[in-house]
C-alpha cells in the first residue's frame, strides 16, 4: 500500500563526502530530484592502491562549493528558497566528514535554516523510499542488505528511525574483499568494477573456491579465507578470468544464503532492499533475485554507490518527522546504524 507522507515547505540540499566521492544533489518537498552532481576521485587515489584520506579531505575542499553552485543553479533556485541543509556526518573519513559537514552546516546557520546530520547508512537503508524509484515503496519492516567496501550487514529497517542488526562480517567487508581479490589478480583499483568485468571471461566451476558461512545458522559473514584461497589459486597458476568467475559465483551464493536466512529472523518483512557499491554487481543481484521468496529492491547504480540523493532524502524523511540537529552536532567516523543519534 502506499504511503502519503506530509510534505516539507519546499526543497532540501543534500552533501555527500564520507569517502572519495565528493556529491550534491537537490531535491523537491515530495522528494523528485531537481539537480544531482558526484566527483569520484577515483585519479587521484588509484596510484596510491586505496583512499588516501588527506587526498580525500583536500579533494572535497576544492570540489564541493562549486558543485554546490551547479546544482543550485541547474535546480533554478537560491539558498533563500531551500527548507533545509542534509550533510554526512558519518561514518567515513573524518577529514571529508568535517568538510561536508561544516560547510553544510554554515550555509543552513547563515540562512536560518534547519540543518540534518545524516548518518550515511541510514541515507542508504531509506534510499529505497525515494519517490518513483519502484512503483511502490518498500512498506515496514524490510530487510536492508548493505553491501560496500566498508560494510557488510543486514538491518532490519523496522520503521523510520528504527534499525536492528541482524548480521555483520567478522572480517572483511565484501566490497574490500572483491578489491583485496582484484589486487591480487593484477587489477587496477577500485578492483570491484574491473573483476566483475573480468569474471564475464572467465568459468565459475574452473577453480574450486570455499564459500565461507555458506549453510550456518544466523546471518552473519566472513571472507577473509575467500580472499586467502584466492591468492592461493594465483600461486597455483590458474586463469585470471576463472578466478574471478569463481570468486564471484563464491560470494553472490554466500550473500544469497546469508539474506535468506535475515529474512527467516525478520518475520512480516516485505522486501530485501540491496544497497552499496557492490549492489551494483549484476551477478550478485541476478542471485539475490533467484534465491529469495520476497521482492529484490536494488536501486540503480548511481543510488547504489554514495551519492547525495539519498542524503537529502535522508534528510527530508527526518524534516517531515519534525527532527533538526543543532549547530553542536559532530561528525562521527563511526556511526553505527542502531546506535543512538548523536
Amino acid at each position: 500500500m502506499s504511503e502519503t507522507l506530509p510534505a516539507a515547505m519546499g526543497p532540501i540540499l543534500g552533501i555527500e563526502t564520507s569517502c572519495d566521492e565528493t556529491a550534491a544533489a537537490v531535491l523537491d518537498a515530495e522528494g523528485r530530484i531537481l539537480a544531482e552532481a558526484v566527483f569520484s576521485q577515483t585519479e587521484q587515489h588509484a596510484r596510491y592502491g586505496g583512499v588516501v584520506p588527506e587526498i580525500a579531505a583536500r579533494a572535497h575542499l576544492e570540489r564541493l562549493p562549486p558543485m554546490l553552485a551547479q546544482v543550485m543553479g541547474q535546480a533554478g533556485l537560491a539558498y533563500r528558497d531551500l527548507a533545509a541543509v542534509a550533510a554526512t556526518a558519518g561514518p567515513g573519513l573524518i577529514g571529508g566528514l568535517i568538510v561536508g559537514a561544516t560547510m553544510g552546516k554554515g550555509l543552513a546557520m547563515a540562512r536560518g535554516l534547519p540543518f540534518l546530520a545524516v548518518n550515511h547508512l541510514e541515507a542508504h537503508a531509506l534510499t529505497a523510499r525515494l519517490p518513483g524509484l519502484f512503483p511502490e515503496p518498500p512498506a515496514y519492516p524490510y530487510l536492508l542488505l548493505l553491501l560496500s567496501g566498508g560494510h557488510c550487514q543486514c538491518v532490519a529497517v523496522e520503521g523510520f528511525g528504527r534499525y536492528r542488526r541482524l548480521g555483520t562480517t567478522l572480517d572483511d567487508a565484501v566490497g574490500e574483499a572483491f578489491d583485496k581479490s582484484a589486487k591480487l589478480l593484477g587489477l587496477p583499483w577500485p578492483g570491484g568494477p574491473h573483476l566483475e568485468r573480468l569474471a564475464a571471461e572467465g568459468d565459475a566451476d574452473a577453480v574450486k573456491l570455499p564459500r565461507p558461512m555458506l549453510g550456518r545458522p544466523g546471518c552473519d559473514f566472513s571472507f577473509s579465507g575467500l580472499k586467502t584461497a584466492v591468492a592461493q589459486a594465483v600461486g597455483k597458476g590458474h586463469r585470471g578470468a576463472d578466478i574471478a568467475a569463481s570468486f564471484q559465483a563464491s560470494v553472490a551464493a554466500v550473500l544469497a544464503d546469508r539474506a535468506r536466512n535475515a529474512l527467516a529472523m525478520l518475520p512480516g518483512a516485505t522486501a530485501c532492499v540491496v544497497a552499496g557499491g557492490v549492489a551494483a554487481n549484476q551477478a550478485v543481484r541476478a542471485a539475490l533475485s533467484a534465491a529469495l521468496p520476497l521482492p529484490l529492491l536494488a536501486p540503480p547504480s548511481r543510488l547504489c554507490t554514495d551519492n547525495a540523493v539519498m542524503v537529502a532524502w535522508a534528510g527530508l524523511e527526518r524534516l517531515r518527522a519534525g527532527e533538526r540537529d543543532g549547530w553542536e552536532a559532530a561528525p562521527r567516523p563511526r556511526w553505527p546504524l542502531d546506535a543512538p543519534r548523536p
